[in-house]
């Protein structure tokens, strides 16, 4: 059995994710077709760049799992919320649970306290967005409400 305890913090602790965020590069590297590039390119400088910004405009929670016999961060859920006129938009920025650690609930446990607080912030809509070659994630997030609404093509210059 492995016993994990969860942390709830904000942007001040956003270097802690760092190495499960590679690690979800990698795994979205390893899945994406016309992608690939922008998984191999992509830092993570840039990525806490755009969600401190997000965070400058509203409210950033980060949750995190970690195992408590080992001390290893295990999985991270990041999320925001920005007032936009009537609107109070949540998002789910970031989510990964190590792959030795799924189907534990963990997941689970991570997407509850993210949704509970927006709640708690006032949310209206909530969204997640979700790499292309990663649709078996579907499953997961429809269990909280979340369904595919529109698809959006890319073209990014070479």
């Amino acid at each position: 059995m492995v016993n994990i305890t969860y942390r709830e913090t904000d942007q001040t602790e956003i270097d802690a994710i760092e190495p499960l965020w590679q690690m979800l590069i990698e795994h979205m590297r390893l899945r994406s077709t016309d992608f690939r590039e922008h998984y191999e390119t992509i830092t993570f400088d840039s990525r806490r760049t755009e969600l401190l910004r997000k965070a400058s405009k509203g409210l950033l929670h980060i949750c995190l799992a970690r195992d408590t016999d080992t001390g290893k961060e295990i999985g991270y859920c990041v999320s925001t919320l920005v007032k936009d006129g009537e609107e109070t938009e949540g998002e789910i920025d970031s989510l990964f649970v190590d792959g030795s650690y799924r189907s534990l609930g963990i997941g689970d446990t991570l997407m509850k306290k993210s949704l509970a607080w927006m709640d708690a912030g006032g949310s209206t809509v909530k969204k997640v967005s979700v790499g292309a070659g990663n649709e078996g994630v579907f499953k997961f997030y429809e269990q909280y409400g979340f369904y595919p609404r529109m698809t959006m093509l890319k073209q990014i210059k070479k």
